[in-house]
C-alpha cells in the first residue's frame, strides 16, 4: 500500500496554498486514526478563488475556445483519472471507508462523466427564429461564468466530476469546495486539470467548513451559478444565500426512495438490486433503496431472501477488500454510524423488528451491520427520514393504490422503483410515482446519459444526461434589423 502525504493543500489560481483557517484532521473511518491534515480555507481564501475563476472567465480563455478544443481537454481529464486509478483509489478508500473495489467503480464513473460531457461540448447550439424578411434573429448559449460546486463526502471524486465536467465543457470556470471529511481524492481532479492544460485559475479547489467557506462561497456576489449535493437543511441555506444575489442553483438533496415489489416479481433477481441499492457504499447514497414496499403475498419470502443477503456480507476495512464481492466497508465516521444505529433503535421502540443486523460492530472503526427492518409502518420516523446508512425498511401493501400511496408518502422524490412482470402495471406505476427517476426491474438502471434529479425536498435541477448542460448555460437572443 502506498504512503499517504501527511499534509494536503488547497489549490487557488494555479498554486497549492495553505488555508487562512488553519488545518483540519482527516480520519481513516476504518481505524479511527488520523490519516492526514488538510489546509482549511476561510472566507478570504474563498474570495481569492472566486476572483481567479472570474478573471479566467472574463479573459475568454475557456469560453472563446472552439467547443471541440474544450471537449478534448475535458475528455483527457477522464483519461488522467483512469491512468492513475490505483493511486487515487487507495486514497479514496482510506479517507471515505468504502471497499477498494468500490473506489475503482467510483473513479471509473468519474472518468465516464469527463468522457460524456467532453463529447457533448460541441453539441450545445442555439437556433434561428423566423421574424419575417426584415429580421435575422437567433439565439446563442453562453456560460454563466463562475460555477461554485459544493461537494458531498459520500462520492467526493465522482460528484465533483459530475458537475465539473459539464461546467468546463460549456465554458465555465469553477470553484470547488471539497467535503471536509473526504477532501483528499479531489486533489487528483486538479492534477488532471493541470495535466491537460487548463489555464491557471480555471479550476480552484478549497477545503473548508460549511459554516465558513461554504457560506462565503454560496453568498459570494461574483459567483454566477451554484451546484450543491447534500442535506435538505444545507440546501435550503445555500439557496437562500444564492437568492440574495439572484444566482441560480442546482440542488440534489436527500431521498427516501422506495422499491415497490409486486407478487409476480423475480425475487431472486431482486436480491442483486438490494445488494446494490442499499449496501453499496454502506448505504451512504442519496438514491439508495431505503424502503421496500412489498405485496403481502411474497413478504415472507422476500424478507428471508434479503435477510440472508445482509447476513452474508463481510464487513471490515475497505483497504482489505480489493476484489468485487459480498463485502462492505466502513461508514464515513463514528458519528454517522451512531446516528444510523440510533434510528434503528428508535424504530424498534416504535414497533419495527430487526430481521438482520441492526448493530455496530464490536471493533474499532465506523462499522455497522447490514440491516433489514420489518413490520415498519408508513407513520414511523424510519419510513420517512433519511438514514444514510446500510438500513432497509420493509413495508407491506395489499393493492396497487396502497403501494403508490406509501411510496409517495414522504416529502422526498428522488428515485423510485417498480418490480413486476406486468409491463402495463410497471408503466402505470412509473407515471404515478412522484420522483425524478423511475427504475423498472433494475435498481440504478441507466447511466451518465440519463437525467437525474428530484421532486419535492429532493431538490431541483437535473444532473447527468444532456439536461445537465442547460444548467451551465444561459440563452441570449440576438435580433438584427436587416
Amino acid at each position: 500500500m502506498q504512503s499517504i502525504e501527511a499534509y494536503w493543500q488547497n489549490h487557488i489560481d494555479g498554486e497549492w496554498v495553505d488555508g487562512s483557517a488553519g488545518r483540519i484532521d482527516i480520519t481513516d473511518p476504518a481505524t479511527g486514526e488520523k490519516l492526514a491534515e488538510h489546509a482549511l480555507a476561510g472566507a478570504d481564501d474563498v474570495d481569492r478563488a472566486v476572483q481567479a475563476a472570474k478573471r479566467v472567465h472574463l479573459s475568454g480563455a475557456l469560453s472563446s475556445l472552439r467547443p471541440v478544443e474544450r471537449g478534448r481537454m475535458v475528455t483527457a481529464m477522464g483519461r488522467y483519472l483512469l491512468d492513475n486509478i490505483d493511486e487515487i483509489a487507495q486514497v479514496l478508500t482510506l479517507e471515505q471507508g468504502k471497499p477498494l473495489w468500490e473506489s475503482h467503480v467510483e473513479i471509473e464513473g468519474a472518468a465516464r462523466y469527463f468522457e460524456y460531457y467532453g463529447n457533448q461540448a460541441e453539441t450545445v447550439e442555439g437556433r434561428s427564429i423566423p421574424l419575417g424578411a426584415n429580421y435575422f434573429d437567433f439565439t446563442v448559449m453562453e456560460p454563466y461564468g463562475v460555477s461554485a460546486q459544493i461537494i458531498p463526502w459520500n462520492y467526493p471524486i465522482e460528484m465533483t466530476a459530475r458537475s465539473l465536467s459539464a461546467s468546463l465543457a460549456t465554458g465555465n470556470t469553477a470553484v470547488i469546495k471539497s467535503p471536509e471529511m473526504t477532501p483528499l481524492s479531489c486533489a487528483y481532479l486538479i492534477k488532471a486539470a493541470e495535466a491537460v492544460g487548463l489555464p491557471a485559475g480555471a479550476v480552484n479547489l478549497i477545503c473548508g467548513l460549511g459554516s465558513e467557506a461554504g457560506a462565503a462561497l454560496s453568498g459570494h456576489e461574483d459567483v454566477n451559478q451554484i451546484v450543491f449535493t447534500g442535506s435538505v437543511p444545507t440546501g435550503i441555506a445555500i439557496a437562500t444565500a444564492a437568492a440574495k444575489n439572484v444566482v441560480p442553483c442546482i440542488l440534489e438533496l436527500g431521498g427516501k426512495s422506495a422499491a415497490i415489489v409486486h407478487g409476480d416479481a423475480d425475487l431472486e433477481a431482486f436480491e442483486s438490486d438490494v445488494r446494490w441499492g442499499i449496501y453499496f457504499n454502506a448505504g451512504q447514497v442519496c438514491s439508495a433503496m431505503s424502503r421496500i414496499i412489498v405485496h403481502d403475498s411474497v413478504h415472507g419470502e422476500l424478507v428471508s431472501r434479503i435477510s440472508s443477503l445482509a447476513d452474508s456480507l463481510s464487513v471490515g476495512p475497505g483497504i482489505d477488500r480489493p476484489e468485487f464481492g459480498a463485502n462492505m466497508g466502513a461508514m464515513v465516521s463514528d458519528a454517522q454510524r451512531d446516528r444510523a444505529c440510533e434510528m434503528v433503535s428508535q424504530a424498534v421502540a416504535a414497533g419495527a423488528k430487526v430481521a438482520a443486523g441492526g448493530r455496530k460492530l464490536n471493533q474499532p472503526g465506523a462499522f455497522m451491520e447490514p440491516t433489514v427492518l420489518t413490520d415498519v409502518t408508513p407513520d414511523m420516523d424510519i419510513a420517512n427520514e433519511e438514514v444514510f446508512g446500510p438500513v432497509v425498511s420493509v413495508l407491506k401493501f395489499q393493492d396497487d393504490d396502497e403501494a403508490i400511496e406509501i411510496a409517495n408518502g414522504t416529502p422526498y422524490g428522488l428515485v423510485g422503483g417498480v418490480f413486476t412482470a406486468d409491463l402495463d402495471r410497471a408503466t402505470q406505476s412509473a407515471h404515478r410515482i412522484r420522483a425524478g427517476q423511475i427504475f423498472v426491474n433494475e435498481w440504478y438502471a441507466g447511466g451518465v446519459e440519463t437525467p437525474f434529479g428530484g421532486y419535492g425536498k429532493s431538490g431541483y435541477g437535473r444532473e447527468k444526461g444532456r439536461e445537465a448542460l442547460w444548467n451551465y448555460v444561459q440563452t441570449k437572443n440576438i435580433a438584427i434589423k436587416l
